[in-house]
């Protein structure tokens, strides 16, 4: 049960959530499904306890899997479709060759529900909620979610390539593709709390270990325990997909310890720990560091602007029967 002292901030939080966003926008809805399909967050939640009871990875993979749909042409599933003849799909750009997860709790989710409500929900709405979901059982904030998103047609692994920020990549280059997307440096530093949760394989992070900046050196910045730690579960010679903990403070539970991380030159990614190098965003991550419900505030308002980038809805696009390929009549 939450103290006297803390109600006042929680009452806040939530009334901040609750109007971060229209009732509508363009044509999407918070309830666009309720009389179509009134089972849809039943389903939502189940198979997303269900995916996280047998992995407690698959979080942090649904979450990172909506964002490179997001952030790739918009939020319209198309990190979901299979390669066709047609056109080179996003699941083997190099961003999320090997790496993406989660399609399977995903396709669980749509054949259920197009059991209980056919050509009714599309992909890009579960996944959508989905990213939600796992956030909010793994201690994370709720936020609304706008619905009526139509599945794209297409995906480009081209665009995937192009478009995805990299953890090899400075931080005026990051900022720069989140700008391309209507987001903020504020939205960078608060989505890269994402981070709070899941893994990185080896390759990610393994030059900083050992030559950084072709130095022939580790990254002086990174502390020096945490550096001996890194050598040995990812020695220079050593396989490149071993995975290690992106917070290894609270593994498996979204909270605000990714920040105290950065304050204490424990970031993984370089792209992570490069936050503490610019004034603006490290201001930014001190105040996430010390005030955890600044961080869920802000983290569930830059997940509303995430899922409304470039939607499809009316007669735009399509619901997908299945979400890994097109259906060719619509």
């Amino acid at each position: 049960m939450a103290s006297r002292s803390l109600l006042p901030c929680l009452t806040v939080f939530f009334c901040m959530i609750s109007t971060m966003a229209p009732l509508t926008s363009g044509q999407l809805d918070y309830s666009y499904y309720d009389r179509a399909c009134p089972v849809l967050p039943r389903i939502i939640r189940w198979n997303v306890w269900s995916a996280l009871r047998n992995d407690s990875r698959i979080a942090a993979s649904l979450l990172r899997l909506h964002f490179h749909d997001c952030f790739v042409n918009g939020c319209d599933g198309s990190v979901l479709l299979d390669d066709t003849n047609d056109f080179k799909g996003e699941k083997n750009a190099a961003p999320n060759r090997n790496s993406v997860r989660g399609f399977e709790t995903i396709d669980n989710i749509k054949a259920d529900l197009e059991r209980a409500c056919p050509f009714t929900v599309s992909c890009v709405d579960i996944l959508t909620l989905a990213a939600r979901e796992v956030v909010v059982m793994s201690g994370g904030p709720f936020w609304p979610v706008l619905l009526g998103r139509r599945d794209g047609l297409t995906a480009s692994e081209k665009a995937a390539n192009e478009q995805l920020p990299s953890p090899f990549e400075p931080l005026d280059k990051i900022a720069a593709k989140f700008t391309d997307k209507g987001l903020n440096l504020r939205d960078v530093v608060v989505l890269s709390g994402a981070h709070t949760i899941g893994f990185a394989q080896c390759f990610t992070f393994k030059r900083r270990l050992f030559n950084y900046q072709d130095s022939g050196k580790p990254d002086p910045l990174l502390d020096y325990s945490m550096l001996l730690n890194l050598q040995s579960t990812c020695p220079e010679e050593g396989p490149n997909t071993k995975i290690t903990p992106l917070d290894i403070q609270s593994v498996t539970r979204f909270d605000n310890a990714y920040y105290r991380n950065l304050m204490n030159n424990t970031g993984l990614l370089e792209s992570d720990q490069a936050l503490m190098s610019n004034s603006e965003t490290a201001d930014m991550v001190k105040a996430y560091s010390l005030y955890p419900y600044l961080f869920y505030q802000d983290f569930a308002a830059s997940m509303v602007k995430l899922g409304n980038i470039g939607v499809l809805t009316g007669e735009t696009g399509q619901i997908r029967k299945v979400c890994g390929s097109v259906n060719y009549y619509y």
